[in-house]
């Protein structure tokens, strides 16, 4: 795997997984980590609306923990991408959105 592979696997988990999908759409280690990274976007995004629309539970308790969640999967994503592993992150990882 080339550094630029690399690049573009770790920009997926900073949301930025359609860099890699443009510039390496045949590479299946690139599709992969654009498919964590789909899911883990969609997963930030879950929390902040939840978090974010029901008052105090979600203010105090979702946004939080599942800020600290996401975070912590986005650190293990991006620590498999730079050690060139496709390994799934816990909990989202089976959920395929790209074939």
């Amino acid at each position: 795997m080339d550094n630029n592979n690399k690049l573009y696997n770790v920009l997926c988990y900073f949301s930025l997984w359609l860099i890699g999908l443009l510039v390496a759409p045949n590479e299946p280690d690139v599709r992969f980590h654009v498919n964590q990274g789909i899911v883990l976007t969609i997963l930030v995004a879950a929390v902040t609306i939840l978090g974010s629309v029901i008052p105090f539970l979600g203010w105090f308790i979702i946004l939080p923990i599942g800020g600290i969640f996401c975070c912590v999967l986005a650190i293990m994503g991006i620590i498999n991408a730079v050690n060139g592993v496709q390994k799934e992150l816990p909990l989202i990882g089976k959920i395929k959105i790209l074939k």
